[in-house]
């Protein structure tokens, strides 16, 4: 078994519960960390956000033809559907 002694001066209640103290403060801002970056809506807000962002990037001639073009195969499956009923 291993050797435990360190040779450190053994630790009082009052430095033992601070310690603790501090350790369940860190580990409540790491939960509220995690919470955060796994929340669905602030991942829908920071997508949303980042689409703003480059939205004014974007040529609006493109932006045009891809929104033709998502519209044309919406409607396409749309009557491919339809017609298979």
């Amino acid at each position: 078994m291993a050797d435990t002694d360190t040779g450190a001066k053994p630790l009082g209640q009052k430095e033992l519960v601070a310690g603790i103290d501090r350790t369940r403060a860190d580990l409540a801002r790491t939960i509220d960390a995690i919470a955060e970056r796994v929340s669905p809506r602030r991942n829908v807000d920071r997508a949303m956000e980042e689409v703003r962002q480059n939205v004014g990037r974007i040529d609006p001639v493109i932006a045009g033809a891809v929104a033709a073009a998502v519209a044309i195969g919406i409607t396409a499956l749309f009557l491919l559907r339809r017609r298979r009923r």
